[in-house]
């Protein structure tokens, strides 16, 4: 089963194709252009590339959240339409577990970190054996403030990976030591990944239409919040 599978919950954009658990071709870019001029194109040119139509590909996923509000409605409304014209089944998946996926082969404690704004981030906790690939999950996905996820892990061993790694790093090293960065290349999200946490659900037929996916994204956008903040406000 050939899998076409997208990352654009973050900053950076990536596509790869996958048949099974074996990855075909990957394209990833992380150079601050929008995901809706760059996260097409970048499937198509990975599809001509490979001498694969998209009428090939027996299925589309794509990492549903949390992460960027825009880039992921633009992940999701990409996988809809593409999913929906050829008459494919989708997956949504966790963007957090997907980035735990793209961790295999490493192995131990993994923290899931998207920078969430506001002092928080959007985090899951995983164990993954290296030697068997089987991936634990210690928390649902969440946003929660840094503080709080410093006295959650404490000093015990982490690996830190997702665009929120670097800001978890610099934040918190000093009072939780046992953290380190992700490997430069595994850091940020990737469409393999997507894949890996997707292929479960289209083995065991879990699978959704185009137009049952949706988006996961935790907590409502900024604008809402302020909104409820303020007619909250004028209640009062």
């Amino acid at each position: 089963m050939k899998i076409l599978s997208f990352e654009s919950s973050s900053a950076s954009a990536s596509v790869a194709l996958t048949e099974g658990e074996a990855l075909i071709a990957q394209s990833f870019q992380n150079c601050g252009l929008t995901h809706s001029r760059t996260l097409l194109p970048m499937a198509e040119a990975l599809l001509a590339n490979c001498g694969v139509p998209m009428a090939a590909v027996d299925g589309f996923a794509v990492a549903a959240g949390p992460g960027s509000f825009t880039g992921i409605r633009i992940g999701v409304a990409t996988v809809k339409g593409l999913a929906f014209g050829l008459e494919r089944p989708c997956a949504g998946v966790s963007t957090l577990a997907a980035m735990a996926r793209g961790l295999e082969g490493l192995g131990g404690s993994i923290c899931c970190v998207m920078d969430a704004r506001a002092g928080q981030v959007y985090n899951a906790r995983f164990t993954l054996e290296g030697d068997t690939g089987v991936l634990l999950r210690l928390c649902p996905d969440r946003a929660i403030a840094l503080d709080a996820l410093a006295e959650e892990i404490g000093g015990s061993p982490q690996i830190l990976v997702g665009d929120g790694a670097r800001l978890c790093y610099t934040k918190l090293s000093e009072c939780c030591p046992g953290l380190r960065l992700a490997p430069p290349h595994l850091l940020y999200p990737t469409g393999y990944g997507v894949a890996r946490a997707a292929l479960p659900l289209f083995e065991s037929g879990k699978t959704v239409s185009a137009q049952e996916l949706d988006a996961n994204y935790l907590r409502a956008p900024q604008a809402e919040r302020e909104r409820r903040k303020k007619l909250e406000g004028d209640s009062k």
